[in-house]
């Protein structure tokens, strides 16, 4: 008995022992390094993917976020938001230029800046972060200069010196903004502000050998070997030691969410939305109760206001577009040529103008605005014409389009009865006393009574009498 309750009592203190050391056992056998992958132009979409997966990592209570980049840019709101997150994250984050043949440009190089860790692939390169003013011109590039000699200096001895107010502006925040992040997490702020002010680029190994990255890494694994055991500081203000040897990797692919607006925020897809629901909603205005326009027209055109919403429009733009299509509309009615010109005109420089063009990826496709504009001409002039004529022509419901049709007499009672026309039995009354059987004519209608007389008999002279 005693030999039983030993044999308990040891067992229990085995288990015991197991679960405290549980958690020193999981950290022993490797913690999770999940991996976002931002590939293409940095949007709207990208920003809410790493906010997502940010997010998805802190509750999993990921060991570290590789943020792998591969874009030639994006929008600066959107750089603006990732770049938020990723000070904001409680999990450290190492951004990791890859594969081959990849690059971190524009918005790539402040999101890289920003990470706990930098690293980047042999074969890649970071740079080029000039920022592409809306409206405006980019900062004038460095040049040579001659020299008492008169021998040509050197690009890069002298900076350029912006053009305008507003470039100036616009460079001297983004230098302001990528040295805090260089002074964060102590890398080349001088070449940082080299990269905003000239447009500088650099390979991975000249990215090392100037301070803007911490290593190479050939893929994942040899990123998680050689990160281990560096110290970083996460938001917190706390210092986390890494350990990554053992790391299990796992991709977060992008939620609905992202996807969705990844697809609506294409700026051809926002434009074609946005006409779909004006056209739709002038159809249904032309036509009330078809239901189908409105219902398709008020979807696209609120789905098309959202994406314009996340990007950057020029409002003069869009106002010439609905310009154009009101011209357009107005052509269909009361045609003048000079109107439905106009109106083409119009909606082409509206569209043209329409998006704020500051990355790359963020520009209407010529195709598109073509094809739209031939489409949009096509309808007004075809179809809203037709409808317009078909409303000119002669009625096709009510007493003017009962006026002349043949009647069957079915019974008749002095001056009244009921007749069959247009495949219905009426009540009908008539001057004339008729007989059953009787062909007659309908001369007008009366409170849903009919009003008949005999059908002129045609001559052989093809008169009537």
């Amino acid at each position: 008995m005693q030999t039983m309750k030993a044999a308990l009592v040891a067992a229990i203190a085995i288990v015991a022992l197991v679960v405290c050391l549980l958690p020193a056992l999981a950290e022993g056998s490797g913690s999770l390094a999940l991996t976002i992958s931002i590939d293409g132009v940095i949007g709207p979409a990208s920003a809410s993917y790493v906010k997502e997966a940010l997010a998805k990592a802190d509750e999993r209570r990921a060991g570290i976020v590789i943020l792998r980049l591969n874009t030639p840019g994006g929008l600066n709101s959107s750089m603006r938001e990732i770049i938020a997150d990723v000070l904001a994250s409680p999990v450290p984050v190492i951004g990791y230029v890859a594969p081959s043949g990849a690059h971190a440009a524009s918005a790539g190089t402040y999101i890289l800046y920003a990470t706990h860790i930098a690293v980047m692939a042999p074969g890649t390169n970071i740079g080029a972060a000039t920022p592409v003013q809306i409206g405006g011109t980019m900062p004038s590039l460095p040049s040579g200069t001659p020299d008492k000699a008169g021998k040509d200096n050197k690009d890069g001895d002298r900076q350029g010196e912006p053009k305008d107010a507003m470039t100036a502006k616009a460079t001297n925040d983004a230098v302001a903004f990528i040295r805090s992040l260089a002074e964060l997490r102590g890398r080349n702020a001088d070449w940082a502000e080299k990269a905003v002010r000239e447009a500088a680029t650099l390979s991975a190994n000249g990215a090392l050998q100037a301070g803007v990255i911490d290593f190479i890494a050939r893929d994942p694994a040899e990123l998680l070997y050689k990160v281990d055991g560096r110290v970083v500081e996460v938001a917190s203000g706390k210092t986390q030691r890494l350990t990554t040897k053992s790391s299990v990797i796992e991709a977060i692919d992008p939620g609905w969410t992202s996807r969705f607006l990844a697809i609506i925020t294409d700026p051809n897809v926002a434009f074609i939305l946005l006409t779909v629901g004006i056209y739709g909603l002038i159809f249904e205005f032309m036509s009330p109760g078809a239901v189908g326009p409105g219902v398709v027209g008020t979807i696209c055109l609120l789905v098309g206001l959202y994406a314009l919403n996340l990007l950057p429009i020029n409002y003069a733009g869009l106002a010439l577009m609905l310009v154009g299509i009101a011209l357009l509309a107005v052509e269909a009615f009361n045609p003048t040529v000079v109107i439905g010109l106009g109106g083409i005109i119009a909606f082409v420089l509206g569209a043209v103008m329409l998006f704020r063009v500051e990355a790359p990826g963020y520009g209407l496709s010529w195709p598109v605005i073509a094809v739209v504009a031939a489409m949009l001409t096509g309808l007004v002039f075809v179809v809203l014409g037709s409808v317009w004529r078909a409303r000119r022509g002669p009625a096709r419901v009510g007493a003017q389009a009962m006026s002349g049709l043949p009647a069957e007499v079915l019974d008749w009672n002095e001056n009244e009865g009921h007749v069959f026309a247009h495949g219905e039995r009426w009540q009908a009354r008539s001057v004339e006393t008729l007989k059953p059987g009787e062909v007659v004519e309908v001369s007008n209608i009366v409170d849903l009574t009919l009003v008949v007389q005999r059908a002129p008999v045609a001559t052989s002279e093809g008169k009537t009498s």
